[in-house]
C-alpha cells in the first residue's frame, strides 16, 4: 500500500474513533443512518485527493451501469449549478429516493466528518445539530476540531472538484 492510502486510512481510523465514541455516548446524535440532510444541502462542490479519489473511483467502478448513467448526470448538474452560484448543491452520489449513499465505505474525509467536526469560520458543522445544542438538548457536545483534519488532509495530494475527477475517470485520463 502507498503511503498516501495508508495515511487516508489512518485519517479513516482516527475519524471512525472519534464519531464512535460520540454515538456511544450519545445514542440521540442526528447523524446517522437515514440522515441524509448534509448530502442535499453542500455549500460547495465537494474537493478531494488524489488518494480520496482512487478510493471513491473503487466504489463508484463496483456500480450497476445504470446508477453509474444517473451519477454522471447529477454531477453534470452540480457543476452546473454551481456555476450559476446555485446553493445549496445536492450531492451527485446521493441516491435521492433512499436518502443512502451508494458508495458509503469509500466516502470522502468531509463526508466522514461532518456532523461530527466543526470549521465554524468556514460554515463547516450541521446546523441541525447546532440547532440542538443551542436549545439545550445536546448541551454537553464536544466538536472535533476540523482544522486538524485539514492539516492530515493538506498532506494528502493534489486536490480538485468532485466533478472534475469524475469526467477524468470517464474521459479515461
Amino acid at each position: 500500500m502507498n503511503k498516501p492510502m495508508s495515511d487516508l486510512f489512518q485519517l479513516h481510523i482516527d475519524i471512525d474513533a472519534r464519531v464512535h465514541g460520540i454515538r456511544e455516548n450519545r445514542p440521540d446524535w442526528l447523524c446517522g443512518k437515514g440522515c441524509d440532510g448534509c448530502c442535499r444541502r453542500l455549500a460547495d462542490v465537494p474537493r478531494l485527493s488524489a488518494v480520496e479519489w482512487t478510493l471513491l473511483r473503487e466504489g463508484l467502478a463496483a456500480l450497476p451501469s445504470e446508477r453509474l448513467a444517473e451519477i454522471r448526470s447529477a454531477m453534470h448538474a452540480m457543476a452546473v449549478a454551481a456555476a450559476e452560484g446555485v446553493s445549496p448543491l445536492v450531492c451527485p452520489l446521493l441516491d435521492q429516493a433512499s436518502g443512502a449513499c451508494p458508495v458509503y465505505a469509500q466516502r470522502p474525509v468531509a463526508c466522514r466528518t461532518y456532523g461530527f467536526y466543526v470549521q465554524r469560520d468556514l460554515g463547516l458543522y450541521c446546523r441541525d445539530i447546532e440547532a440542538r445544542v443551542e436549545d439545550g438538548t445536546l448541551a454537553d457536545v464536544v466538536w472535533g476540531n476540523h482544522d486538524a483534519i485539514d492539516r492530515w488532509f493538506a498532506a494528502l495530494g493534489e486536490v480538485r472538484p468532485l466533478p472534475e475527477w469524475f469526467a477524468r475517470w470517464e474521459g479515461g485520463a
